[in-house]
């Protein structure tokens, strides 16, 4: 059984090892496209032999091989060279990816193209070379429409998992008086596997295989090989967005619906603008260097568990923070520290005791949300998702009720924002840290402390001024 981080070998390093020959990939394609063009030409001259000596099925396998050479040479080996010796920028300007109706086009040029050899009909000749034309006419009318055209990806300032939402698409077309047609703002995927290729210093030596002091020639050359890939950050877009036609001179915007189902932090570099215009020969990727980043927020959806704390925890959070303020708390006893101001008469009259009414405190509603990063395997990965959700959605929910809300963390700093606190939730990973429930003071502030501490290990002066949400275990 082969290893995994074993490279996988092309078709032409395998035939080199088979050979014995330790030949560069580059130099084994050069010399295979010589002996095919080669082999091309001789088949070529030999199709006319036969032609003229009347054998016309020897005319038609031989110029039928001939040409089948050519194809074969012009579209292993010249896409290869051509990535040689153009530049990283170059090379990853365009994309271009043959669709179906090209390949149709392509055979039946080739059958044409048979078809003129064998018959020496220049009218054929020339539907050959206007269709060969028509190639090169879709190449140049492409590059064109795609040419100086200018990408802008607006996206939402909060986003939160699970939730959709809106972003945009804006093509503008800064030049004068040429339109662009049929464009696609796409999203551009590099090769998404493992292991990439990557081009490594390498010498090559004739004659190959034997010793330095035996080789009389010595070749500075690159080599290919398999490197690990550093696992990308997952892109922002991944969709299209379709531009039927762009004018001259004017911007177009199209509305892009964003729907994220994780958490996290999400990055893309590079965006693409594709078309198949005229023909549709080729579908031809520009790459548009963009970068944009989205800070995804945990979900804030309700769920059992929120339903089921939330009751308790405002229920002992109201009952600290009683007092005298605007909102109507409770109607009991007088005592003798109250203030005849606050005697409700009409409880009064109806109990036949002197009742007042008791406030809650608005300026001191001071609440903690503490979430305590549990370390690696405390708790599942289903588990741990679960309390940063919980997590988020009680910081939700408390920030618009009026609460001097605070917040803490292992690693964050306390910053009452809760847009900064939910922007941490979006990336916290289980850490080997100490708990933060060991440091945590308390306070004039009432505490909502999510934790995988044991009952036994919690401090007994929080316990009168917190309210526990306990992490289920793995």
């Amino acid at each position: 059984m082969k290893p995994p981080d074993t490279p996988q070998l092309s078709l032409l390093q395998r035939f080199s090892r088979f050979l014995h020959l330790d030949i560069p990939e580059v130099w084994l394609r050069f010399l295979l496209a010589i002996v095919g063009l080669v082999l091309a030409f001789a088949a070529a001259l030999f199709s006319t032999v036969s032609r003229e000596s009347g054998n016309l099925w020897a005319t038609l396998v031989l110029a039928s091989a001939a040409l089948l050479l050519a194809v074969i040479v012009g579209l292993t080996t010249v896409p290869y060279l051509a990535r040689r010796v153009a530049g990283a920028g170059i090379r990853d300007a365009f994309d271009y990816d043959v669709t179906r109706v090209g390949i149709v086009y392509v055979g039946i040029v080739l059958l044409i193209g048979i078809a003129a050899l064998n018959t020496g009909n220049n009218l054929l000749y020339i539907i050959v070379a206007a269709m060969l034309a028509a190639i090169m006419v879709s190449g140049f009318a492409s590059a064109l429409v795609l040419r100086d055209l200018e990408l802008d990806v607006r996206l939402p300032e909060h986003v939160f998992a699970g939730r959709p939402m809106m972003g945009g698409i804006v093509v503008r077309n800064p030049r004068r008086w040429l339109p662009s047609f049929s464009v696609n703002v796409v999203s551009v995927k590099k090769d998404s596997g493992n292991k990439h290729w990557q081009w490594m210093p390498t010498t090559f030596a004739v004659p190959p295989g034997r010793p330095a002091e035996k080789q009389w020639m010595k070749f500075r050359d690159y080599k290919l090989r398999r490197v690990p890939k550093i696992k990308a950050s997952p892109s922002i877009f991944e969709g299209a967005a379709y531009f039927p036609y762009v004018p001259a001179g004017s911007a177009l915007k199209a509305d892009l619906e964003l729907r994220f189902d994780r958490r996290g932090c999400y990055r893309q570099k590079t965006f693409g603008l594709a078309t198949r215009f005229p023909f549709a020969f080729l579908n031809k990727t520009r790459h548009v260097p963009l970068g944009r980043e989205i800070v995804v927020y945990p979900r804030i959806e309700p769920t059992d568990e929120f339903f089921e704390v939330l009751p308790m925890i405002t229920g002992e959070f109201e009952t600290f923070a009683r007092g005298r303020g605007d909102d109507l708390y409770l109607i009991r006893e007088y005592m003798p520290e109250d203030s005849a101001r606050h005697v409700d008469w009409k409880a009064t009259a109806k109990s036949g005791s002197l009742k007042v009414r008791e406030f809650s405190r608005e300026d001191e509603r001071k609440l903690r949300i503490v979430f305590d990063n549990p370390s690696q395997g405390v708790i599942s990965e289903k588990a741990y998702e679960d309390a940063v959700s919980l997590a988020a959605s009680l910081s939700w929910h408390f920030a618009g009720k009026n609460t001097d809300i605070s917040f803490v963390s292992q690693d964050y700093s306390g910053d009452p924002d809760v847009y900064r606190f939910l922007s941490h939730l979006a990336v916290v990973q289980p850490q080997p840290q100490s708990s933060v429930v060991e440091r945590l003071q308390p306070s004039d502030d009432y505490n909502i402390i999510l934790t995988t501490r044991p009952r036994g290990g919690i401090p007994t002066a929080l316990w009168a001024c917190s309210y526990f949400v306990f992490l289920g275990p793995k």
